[in-house]
């Protein structure tokens, strides 16, 4: 008996040894975050973090915070320290050439984070939302807040994109834009400043402070008589800044109704903010599922099979097409936020945003 407990102590011993050496081949990953001034981000590398501890894997997360050549120092640093696969959501997508270069040569296998890497050849796969229909959903909400389908009009509308360096805020200007732009030939929805395109209209490094200053100029010189009646904004954190300029010279009152101001990434302070009746709309985008999906990615790559991608044709990033995999946005209004947001997903509870 005491010798049989002594070889099952033997067993489980040799199985706990196999089962550490075996996570430890399981890692390094090295997650490359840009910046933590966004929620989304903080909570992207904690979900990334989580689910990676969960299958057995190391993660090393580094945020960048905005900063180019820190972003470029970190990922080094990673693949020194053996990184076997690098996730990046780049601040600059066309910054990271080089770099690449180096993980490639060790053998490391690099997937892209919601932001598409340009201009390399060394970028495996790409894990997203869809984010020409993330643009395509914002006109919408403006097209059918405003009823353009059957009102005569005209409507003024203000455009703002996001860091023209980030490639996902072209895909949302011209998702949008695919909705708007017919209403803007047929003259029903008129842009007052004439500032049309994300050479005009980009917000470098999708800064709210940035936002709110372009829109109080646009206020100043194009709308002293003449009513917002709509502003295109991609992402919540310049919808706040939008919204503050707008407060800022009477909207929102009775006599001044708040224009349609639509969002993304469904933060904390603006659905609140939607909830008050200011914002109309925001996108939400899950990273929880995101995670999933790249981790998912992970386990195939180190497992020597081909992850699993529903899109095979979008994404070029000027060398190469990237396979991806696309996960579907929400729009999410003040009509919808709980169900959402609460009920649904669980991914806030009501106590966060009432």
């Amino acid at each position: 008996m005491t010798m049989f407990k002594t070889m099952l102590a033997g067993v489980a011993l040799s199985t706990a040894f196999i089962a550490q050496a075996d996570a430890q081949t399981k890692g390094p990953i090295g997650i490359s975050m840009p910046t933590k001034t966004s929620s989304r981000w903080i909570a992207d590398g904690d979900n990334m973090v989580k689910v990676l501890k969960e299958r057995g894997y190391k993660a090393d997360l580094q945020y960048a915070d905005d900063d180019i050549p820190n972003q470029l120092a970190q990922i080094e640093n990673m693949i020194t320290k053996g990184a076997k696969v690098l996730v990046i959501a780049a601040i600059d997508g066309t910054t990271l050439s080089n770099v690449l270069q180096k993980a490639a040569d060790k053998g490391i296998k690099v997937i892209a984070y919601d932001r598409l890497i340009r201009g390399s050849k060394n970028v495996d796969y790409y894990a997203t939302f869809d984010n020409f229909q993330v643009g395509v959903q914002q006109g919408s909400y403006i097209e059918k807040s405003l009823n353009l389908k059957s009102a005569k009009g005209p409507f003024n509308v203000e455009l703002f994109g996001g860091s023209s360096d980030d490639n996902n805020a072209h895909f949302f200007y011209n998702g949008a834009m695919s909705v708007l732009k017919p209403y803007m030939d047929q003259g029903k929805v008129v842009v007052r400043s004439k500032q049309l395109g994300m050479e005009k209209v980009a917000t470098l490094r999708w800064d709210g402070a940035v936002a709110q200053s372009r829109m109080d100029n646009l206020l100043s010189a194009y709308y002293t008589k003449d009513h917002v009646d709509a502003v295109l904004s991609p992402y919540d954190g310049l919808s706040i800044g939008i919204l503050s300029s707008l407060k800022g010279v009477g909207y929102g009152t009775p006599k001044q109704p708040m224009p349609v101001v639509t969002g993304q990434d469904a933060e904390i302070p603006s659905v609140k903010s939607i909830v008050r009746g200011e914002q109309r709309s925001t996108v939400f985008k899950d990273t929880r599922e995101l995670a999933k999906v790249t981790v998912n990615m992970v386990d195939a790559l180190l497992s020597g099979k081909a992850p699993e991608v529903n899109d095979t044709k979008t994404y070029n990033n000027g060398v190469k097409v990237v396979p991806a995999f696309l996960l579907k946005p929400v729009t999410v209004d003040k009509s919808n936020w709980m169900d959402v947001l609460v009920t649904k997903s669980a991914y806030y509870t009501a106590a966060q945003i009432q």
